[in-house]
This record gives C-alpha cells, sequence and structure tokens, in this order.
C-alpha cells in the first residue's frame, strides 16, 4: 500500500530483512520487532479502508476524493435539451385580481386615451393559516320533553378536535421530513396559531401505525409473491442499545422492520422470506442462504473488496476480476438486460480461469501447519473473496444470464439510506413502539412514491380511511 507516497509495504519488508540479516540482537528484542511490525500493518489495514474498498458509507469516509463530474462533461450547464423543466407558469384562476388604473395626470395633456386591454403579471405566495368546521347539530323537543339531536358526521366526536388534514400534515413532517417533534409544533403555533403538543404529534402517528394494518399484510403478500427482492439491514439505536432494521424491497415495493436480532430469527418473524421463492439480491449475509429461494450477490460488494485486495494485499488477479466483473455488466447492458447462454459461455470460461489462475496467487493455508485445532485454518481476506466468488459463481453471475436481476443491490441500499438519515437526526429511537411506526409508515410512504403517488397524496388518503388504489380491492 503507499501513503503520502511512501510504500508502507516495501519499507515493512526492509525492515524485516534487516532484522533477518543482524545477528547481534537477542531473540526477545527481534520478537518485540517482529510484533510491532504486525501491529503496524494491522493498523495501516484499517486505516486505509474507505468507501472505495469496504463497506464503510461514504458518510464515514471524509477524506475520500470527490470526483469533479462537470470538469469531464461535455454538456452545457443547466438542464438539457428534452429536460422537464419547473419554469414558473401563470395561473388562469388567480385567487385575487387587482386592477392597476393609471393616474392620468401624469399623462401628455391634449390628447385622448381609450382603453386597450391589460398587462398580466402574477405573484405566487402562499397564506398559511388554520381553517376551523364548525358543526351545529339542531336540537328538538317535542312536548313532552324528549330531545332529538342531528347526528354530526362520521368522526367528529369530541368538542373541539384536529381534523385529517392537521394529522396528516403533522405526520408528513415527522415521518417523511424527518423534523423532530419539538419543531413540529413550534411550527404549528407560530405559522398556524394552533397549539399542536409533542404528544399529539406522536399520537397522530400512532393513528397512522394502526390504520396501515392491513396495508402491511397486503404489502407482506406482494413481496413474497414478486419475481425479484432485494434484502439488506443496518444497525439502528433504540433506547441507546444496538438492534437491527430489516429491509425486503424491490422497485415497486417497500416493507422495513425493526427486531434485536439481525439473523433468521427476525427474518422469520417478519413473515416474508420464508414464504419468498423469487430471486432475492443480496450481500451474502450467511443467514439469507437458509431460505429456499434463488439467489443472487451484490457484484458492488465485490468490486470494493476486490479493490481492498488489489489496494492492501497487492493480489494481481484482483484487480483482473473487478475488471473483468465491469466488462460483463456493460456487456449484459448493451444486450438489453440478459445475455444469451451462447453469448454468456465466453465470458464464464474467462471467469473461471481467472479464479483458478487466482487460486496459485493467493493458495489456500497449508494443512500440513496445523497444530491440532478444529475447523478450517484461517483464511485471509483475499481468500475468502477469492473462494466465496469460486463457489458462489452461479450467484455471483445470477445478472448475466436472468433478465431484470441487477448487478448490484443498490435498491435495497438505496431504500435504507434514509433511516441513516433519521438516526443522524435524531440519534435513536427512544422505544421499540417508536421504532414501528416509523418502519410501518415509512413502507407506506415509500411503496406509494414508487407508485407514482406523492407523500401527502397518500397521508390524505390514509387519515380519510382509505386505501390507495394500487392495493386493487383492499383499497375499496
Amino acid at each position: 500500500m503507499t501513503i503520502d507516497d511512501i510504500d508502507v509495504d516495501a519499507a515493512i519488508n526492509s525492515v524485516k530483512g534487516l532484522l533477518k540479516k543482524e545477528q547481534g540482537l537477542s531473540p526477545a528484542l527481534k520478537s518485540a520487532m517482529e510484533v510491532l511490525l504486525l501491529l503496524v500493518s494491522v493498523l495501516l489495514n484499517r486505516i486505509t479502508l474507505n468507501s472505495k474498498n469496504s463497506s464503510r458509507p461514504p458518510s464515514a469516509d471524509p477524506n475520500r476524493k470527490k470526483s469533479n463530474k462537470k470538469g469531464h462533461s461535455k454538456r452545457k450547464p443547466g438542464g438539457q435539451k428534452g429536460h422537464g423543466g419547473t419554469t414558473l407558469e401563470p395561473v388562469d384562476d388567480p385567487d385575487v385580481v387587482t386592477e392597476l388604473k393609471i393616474d392620468r395626470r401624469t399623462l401628455p395633456k391634449g390628447v385622448a386615451y381609450h382603453e386597450v386591454g391589460h398587462e398580466r403579471r402574477q405573484v405566487i405566495d402562499i397564506d398559511l393559516c388554520r381553517f376551523v368546521v364548525e358543526y351545529q347539530a339542531q336540537i328538538l323537543e317535542d312536548d313532552q320533553g324528549n330531545r332529538f339531536v342531528a347526528s354530526f358526521p362520521e368522526g367528529v366526536k369530541r368538542r373541539v378536535q384536529y381534523g385529517p388534514g392537521l394529522k396528516a400534515n403533522a405526520v408528513y413532517m415527522s415521518q417523511y421530513q424527518l423534523i423532530p417533534y419539538d419543531r413540529i409544533r413550534d411550527y404549528f403555533q407560530d405559522q398556524m396559531h394552533t397549539p399542536v403538543s409533542a404528544g399529539s404529534v406522536f399520537n397522530f402517528n400512532k393513528e397512522a401505525y394502526e390504520g396501515l394494518a392491513s396495508f402491511e399484510q397486503w404489502l407482506k403478500g406482494q413481496l413474497a409473491s414478486t419475481d425479484l427482492m432485494h434484502a439488506d439491514e443496518t444497525g439502528i439505536n433504540i433506547g441507546a442499545k444496538r438492534h437491527w432494521l430489516h429491509c425486503a424491497s424491490n422497485a415497486s415495493l417497500t416493507w422495513f422492520y425493526p427486531h434485536t436480532k439481525r439473523g433468521t430469527e427476525a427474518m422469520n418473524e417478519e413473515g416474508i422470506l420464508p414464504l419468498f421463492k423469487g430471486v432475492l439480491c443480496h450481500d451474502h449475509w450467511k443467514p439469507y442462504y437458509r431460505y429456499d429461494c434463488t439467489h443472487a450477490l451484490c457484484n458492488a460488494h465485490h468490486l470494493r473488496e476486490l479493490e481492498r485486495a488489489w489496494e492492501q494485499d497487492r493480489q494481481q488477479w484482483a484487480k483482473q476480476m473487478q475488471a473483468l466483473l465491469i466488462d460483463i455488466a456493460n456487456a449484459v447492458e448493451d444486450a438489453g438486460g440478459r445475455l444469451s447462454p451462447k453469448m454468456a459461455e465466453p465470458w464464464r470460461q474467462r471467469y473461471r480461469k481467472l479464479i483458478k489462475d487466482a487460486d496459485a496467487e493467493c493458495p489456500p493455508p497449508d494443512e500440513s501447519q496445523r497444530k491440532g485445532k478444529r475447523g478450517r485454518p484461517k483464511r485471509s481476506k483475499a481468500r475468502n473473496l477469492l473462494e466465496r466468488l469460486r463457489d458462489f459463481e452461479q450467484d455471483a453471475l445470477r445478472f448475466m444470464v436472468v433478465k431484470n436481476v441487477p448487478f448490484t443491490n443498490n435498491q435495497g441500499e438505496n431504500d435504507l439510506r434514509m433511516t441513516k438519515v433519521q438516526q443522524k437526526i435524531s440519534g435513536c429511537f427512544r422505544s421499540m413502539e417508536g421504532a414501528k411506526i416509523f418502519c410501518r409508515v415509512r413502507s407506506y410512504l415509500s411503496t406509494c412514491r414508487k407508485q407514482g403517488m406523492t407523500a401527502t397524496e397518500a397521508l390524505a388518503l390514509l387519515f380519510q380511511g382509505k386505501h390507495p388504489d394500487f392495493m386493487g380491492s383492499q383499497g375499496e
């Protein structure tokens, strides 16, 4: 590896060579020096990990080099030809029309004038205000003193209560824009002159959660029966303790689920993977292989791990495999998303030959050196990666021969990204109940967005007691 133009590997090897040649060193000092060199190598391997050669996210890699794409682009700045712009256009039905008259005293005198039209200019603004509807139920009384009161509309149960629009707006800010409860309270007080406590915002979120129970069942069934699904998980904090947030999604559906565990216990409780029989795209987290479905591995992870094997271990095969996987991905894209068996065979043979050559460059541990320990001898990271690419060839190259199977698991990772933003803003969930509310509501909003519906429209339907049209008969 190279740091600040210094070849660290060469420097360490030079010191090791000097230690071997030096005859006057005591065995204890020599051993201590060898341990220090080992520690230096381990620490350097850790600090040189970044978002390009490991699973470390870019947000945790502040020193990464940012590419200036604009400097290499030949396109002109601004919107490109055919791009649907958002130019501000006048509306046909303005809310207020104000006529402006010319002060005729400023005009030249002795000339007759007549009106020929108007020049229109519009100012688009917003008017933030509360809107209160009062229902006055008629009361009738007969000769016997019996009173009869007109029925109030469904849902109007209290003397004063919040309406569905206000609730939807509060949940939108809380669950979609990720604004903290206290700031939502301040917004309603300052902008709407309406008192809404943080506890009320929580209750609105809980009401949305309870109203989405049937959506959850529908969503799980849809995901379990789909042909392709992405799976991923990420760590979250609930009550200052480590938990896991699981995600199952594809291009049209999203499901989030919090749990104390990362493995099969959580996945079984989630209830989707045990029933799934399609292609599951993931990052080789071993518990996924306990489910009876077809698997496809994320090659973005492979590319990063190959980059690490090249940078830190100087594995030549890793650089060649990285280039080969990219070439295969380009060939698949040029072919329209899938290679025929005849077209795929030459690529597969190149892949296998490279694996075979890599076996000589990165051999397994010498079994003869085993000292009675059970289990297989420990492999290097590069060797583990090589064996994975060899043993799971079909899964790594699934994207090459099965249409619509992607090269990466980016769909699942992208769906999880906003949950990490929530953790940055709030630090953690205070309770498992809060985490479950967030996950179910966020699943609903993400799915609606993928179905072409805005979050505002989706929440308006929810608080009206309706389901989106894409849910079919359950939306009636």
